[in-house]
């Protein structure tokens, strides 16, 4: 990616279904990835339990390794969440919350509780294109009670397609069918929150509009 190519950014890692071919030298790959101005972040990182790809011991300590390089290099974390709150929760509370680079979770499923105690990690909290579906209910009475200034928004292209789209593959243009459900349980038009969001994106990653990302590499610890 060109370093003055306006408008995106980039993250760097290795997604959770690839955590079992994760060596020390992807670990140093990544780094070297994420000296490039527009990477602003490590992710998809995380634990991903929904599909049975790897063994959790093994993720977990594979997942403590990549929040290491990315706590050296200082860039935040995008994490992934299925069915394993607990363990990231513990082990980002012991890896990543030293480093006080906060990160997002990403494509949030589960509960307030839990999303309270991403934020009190330093985490913003991100729904995608399922928080639009009928029986999702609890996921937007989530989005309705956390701060406006917490949150952002996504699609998880090419999967979990919005409502409208349910069925067809998922395209990034879709996520202002996720503004619109964030919206309507708080009493916000589309672009109330399209608005809001993006600010957190860009206040939270240091970025103004159009202007590059700041540099994610300073000093190690």
């Amino acid at each position: 990616m060109p370093s003055n190519t306006i408008g995106f950014y980039a993250t760097v890692g290795t997604h959770p279904h690839e955590a079992k071919e994760l060596t020390l030298a992807h670990l140093e790959r990544l780094a070297e990835l994420a000296k490039h101005p527009r990477v602003i972040a490590y992710g998809e990182i995380g634990l991903d339990y929904f599909y049975d790809h790897f063994a959790a011991r093994g993720a977990a300590a594979r997942f403590s390794r990549a929040n290491a390089v990315g706590g050296q290099r200082e860039a935040p974390a995008c994490h992934s969440l299925p069915r394993c709150l607990g363990g990231l929760h513990g082990l980002a509370g012991a890896n990543w919350r030293p480093t006080g680079l906060g990160g997002i979770l990403h494509c949030f499923t589960s509960t307030l509780e839990d999303a309270k105690r991403g934020l009190d990690m330093g985490f913003l909290i991100s729904f995608a294109g399922n928080s639009t579906y009928p029986k999702a209910q609890n996921l937007r009475d989530v989005a309705k009670a956390l701060p406006l200034e917490k949150l952002l928004i996504e699609t998880d292209s090419p999967f979990l397609a919005p409502q409208p789209y349910r069925g067809k593959r998922n395209e990034p243009a879709y996520v202002g069918e996720v503004a619109k459900a964030i919206g309507s349980v708080r009493n916000l038009a589309a672009e109330e929150v399209a608005l809001a969001t993006a600010g957190n994106f860009r206040r939270f990653f240091g970025l103004s509009a159009g202007q590059p990302a700041r540099s994610v590499t300073a000093e190690p610890h």
